[in-house]
């Protein structure tokens, strides 16, 4: 329900921005989390030299279209400008790679996750901490650039990410979330700063004219205040001159940290799950690893208790661009359809079927990925030439290939530790079509799964309710706010697997890792 104009109060809103791989989606929400306006703009990475990119012009005007189309919308619906709000959160892709100058310039194109080079250091890293140092941390790619000889790197005055910058540019601040900060370098025991052990191991690695601490940003926890909107920063978000500085703003976090937050999945033995671009799998432990998984990130929640994180490079992009395909089909025999109701049907068609009758298997690699060890990926679709290939048995094989990678890291995890999961929810804009992605997904991990109302909000929504944690905890836990303040009364969709469904993703995920060389072979030869 929207609420009246009239109970409107902005300066008790909270706004929280998220820059997602292909959409940066802003949202304005009340003290029980209901939206009150949100907008958003399209935006995608470049391969620009080999390296997986989005430049600084493209998020600032991102950041400002995005915004611009939440304060219309405010506009319209409640007869007045938006000129202030309480409190303000920034999010985006975790992890990658911007190092700044003195003046906060930045030294070399934004590195994304994507990037998939950093495989050396990411092994060397690992072996000098005792902990697993994915090829996607700031830290790897700081060592890439160091022991490649990159010229910038005895130049660099701070290291941060994506929410980092734009953060930086809102308040002057250089800070971190704890969850984000996991993703630039390991935390420490207190849960709450970078190891001590580990900074100084790094410093005697490397030959540099900074300490890696002194280039670091602060480390701050769910509920601290990171700053406030400074003049500089609210002409940045609205050029108009509309918005007012002086909001609040919480600490800066990464998509996984927004993504607990928005299932609700912060307290040990619950898990989330975000599917878009990339994937990834979070389960908030009870205790840390007691072994290094390779193929398992150790990150934070917000609050920073200890998280196992299986994260894939990719996920829907594959997807997305088959039904883009069908779009156009529909387009050429003269009857077009809309993309929503075209997922439905498309991904409707996957609820039917078997994947042992139709023999086929995906590989959604646009990218490389880690989980599997595939430094380059090769989008691809593979069949056995006795199965019978139907709409259904395609689609359902893209639909399994979307979270293979991310479950395959799961079954490893769960191989290697005893891991309890009390609950599973997911999020993000493949669960807009109802149940068979989310009963898809339960098979893969073999544990029911549940959807929220909220689900397709997604982070920007999880980030807004960090930025009004500031302004509504009132001295609770995150825990316990996020439990008896917004998911108290929220409606939840929980599908369990059938033993059926889960051995038939089983036998796809085995000959999914079994026929990788197929997947190998087609990135050397093409």
């Amino acid at each position: 329900m929207t609420p009246a104009t009239a109970d409107i109060d902005p300066t008790r809103a909270a706004l929280g921005v998220e820059f997602g791989s292909t959409r940066i989606k802003a949202v304005l929400i009340d003290a029980t989390g209901t939206v009150l306006a949100d907008g958003g703009h399209t935006w995608d990475n470049e391969l620009v030299d080999g390296v997986w990119t989005y430049s600084m012009d493209a998020v600032v005007t991102g950041l400002r279209a995005a915004y611009a189309d939440l304060a219309h919308r405010y506009r319209e619906r409640y007869g007045t400008p938006l000129t202030e709000v309480g409190a303000i959160g920034i999010s985006g892709m975790m992890h990658g790679y911007l190092p700044l100058d003195t003046k906060g310039e930045l030294l070399v194109p934004f590195r994304t996750w994507r990037n998939t080079f950093t495989q050396d250091s990411s092994h060397t890293l690992s072996e000098l901490f005792g902990l697993n140092i994915p090829q996607r941390w700031s830290i790897s790619h700081l060592h890439h650039a160091i022991t490649h000889g990159e010229a910038h790197v005895t130049r660099i005055a701070r290291l941060t990410t994506l929410a980092g910058f734009v953060h930086y540019r809102l308040t002057g601040r250089h800070v971190l979330g704890v969850g984000e900060a996991s993703g630039v370098f390991p935390i420490g025991p207190d849960g709450c700063s970078f190891d001590a052990d580990m900074l100084a191991a790094f410093d005697r690695l490397v030959e540099m004219p900074w300490r890696l601490s002194d280039i670091l940003p602060e480390v701050a926890v769910a509920g601290q205040e990171a700053g406030q909107l400074t003049p500089e920063g609210a002409y940045l978000l609205d050029p108009t001159g509309t918005l007012r500085p002086g909001a609040r703003l919480c600490p800066p976090e990464g998509d996984a940290g927004t993504g607990m937050v928005a299932t609700n999945s912060v307290r040990p033995r619950t898990g989330n799950v975000s599917a878009g671009t990339s994937a990834f799998a979070m389960i908030v432990l009870d205790h840390p690893l007691r072994s290094l998984v390779e193929q398992i990130d150790l990150v934070a929640t917000p609050s920073g208790a200890p998280v196992a994180m299986a994260h894939s490079n990719n996920c829907t992009s594959d997807l997305n661009a088959w039904v883009e395909v069908f779009s156009q089909f529909a387009e050429a025999i003269g009857h077009p359809v809309q993309r929503g109701p075209l997922f439905d049907v498309l991904l409707g068609a996957a609820a039917e079927g078997d994947m042992d009758d139709s023999g086929v298997l995906s590989y959604n690699y646009l990218s490389g990925e880690h989980l599997v060890g595939l430094a380059e990926g090769r989008p691809l679709v593979v069949r056995r030439p006795e199965g019978v290939l139907s709409l259904a048995g395609l689609m359902r094989a893209h639909l399994f290939a979307a979270f293979a990678s991310m479950a395959y890291g799961v079954k490893i995890l769960k191989q290697s530790e005893d891991v309890p999961i009390d609950s599973m929810f997911a999020h993000g804009g493949i669960f807009k079509t109802p149940e068979i992605p989310q009963r898809v997904l339960a098979a893969a991990f073999d544990t029911p799964v549940s959807v929220g109302q909220a689900a397709t909000e997604g982070g920007a929504w999880g980030m807004a309710l960090l930025a009004g944690f500031l302004l509504w905890s009132e001295g609770l836990p995150l825990e316990d706010y996020l439990d008896e303040r917004i998911f108290a009364d929220l409606a939840v969709t929980t599908i369990a697997p059938t033993p059926a469904e889960v051995a038939e993703y089983a036998r796809y995920l085995d000959r999914f890792i079994a026929a990788l060389p197929v997947e190998r072979a087609a990135a050397e030869a093409f």
